[in-house]
């Protein structure tokens, strides 16, 4: 790093869909909610809150409460993919191996294997080389665990918005005081209840092709042809990999 800069922290990311999805990206490619200012950041920009809403009271005990809800929600959602066999099948682009009724489903983007087992069996999801196993009932992290504490949290009431006028007259939203931490976690947890008791919202999920990509996203696309998280992100990383393999192959002796 030259002398005299800064480190540049991640931005936080809203292009998922959904205010559930986008909290689950928030662990790529590095914590982003790491700090109450990052949470506030991630806060305001999620839509959550009413734009100019105080969040001063936000403090050091807030990240851990969303970061453990972020954990169970995503247990919840590639607990989804991984029984829908993460959302397609095998094509020319993008291998994903759609086992029959009840046998292992493989998701290979990229050429990294992530193994989605049958139901009851041990599921390993293995982005950036971080192993992360879902194991069979019995364990104390488990989907029924996730589940549970995500209806838990969504039981509470969520910030009540209300109507006032604004500086031209016209009605704005507004939150009637400074929202509390459980409200915030209860908004979230209730979109993400929302999101996979809803067939077409649950069956548009997908998860990013692009290699050792665990963003998750509600593909709203024509067809539902869309295969990155972000194509000017993942999409163009693929095509700069791709360009370069054939770069290569041209230039190799015969």
């Amino acid at each position: 790093m030259a002398l005299g800069t800064v480190a540049v922290p991640y931005e936080p990311r809203f292009d998922t869909g959904r205010i559930c999805l986008d909290l689950l990206s928030t662990s790529h490619p590095a914590e982003r909610l790491d700090s109450p200012e990052a949470l506030r950041a991630w806060i305001a920009g999620s839509g959550l809150v009413p734009s100019g809403t105080p969040l001063a009271h936000v403090d050091a005990s807030w990240p851990a409460a969303f970061r453990e809800l972020r954990e169970h929600v995503g247990w919840l959602v590639r607990g989804h993919l991984a029984a829908a066999g993460a959302g397609a099948c095998a094509s020319a682009d993008d291998p994903r191996t759609c086992a029959p009724s009840g046998g292992p489903r493989t998701y290979a983007p990229s050429g990294a294997p992530r193994t989605y087992a049958p139901s009851g069996a041990p599921r390993t999801y293995a982005p950036s080389g971080d192993p992360r196993t879902y194991a069979p009932p019995g364990d104390p992290r488990t989907y029924e665990f996730a589940l549970a504490r995500v209806n838990g949290v969504a039981r509470v009431a969520p910030p009540a918005p209300r109507a006032v006028p604004g500086k031209d007259g016209v009605l704005v939203r507004e939150l009637a005081g400074p929202p509390e931490c459980a409200a915030l976690l209860a908004a979230v947890a209730r979109d993400a209840v929302e999101l996979l008791t809803d067939p077409a919202a649950r069956g548009a999920l997908r998860q990013c092709a692009g290699d050792d990509c665990p963003i998750v996203y509600l593909d709203t696309s024509r067809g539902r042809r869309r295969r990155w998280c972000s194509s000017e992100v993942c999409g163009n990383r693929e095509r700069v990999a791709r360009h370069r393999r054939r770069t290569a192959a041209l230039t190799r002796p015969a």
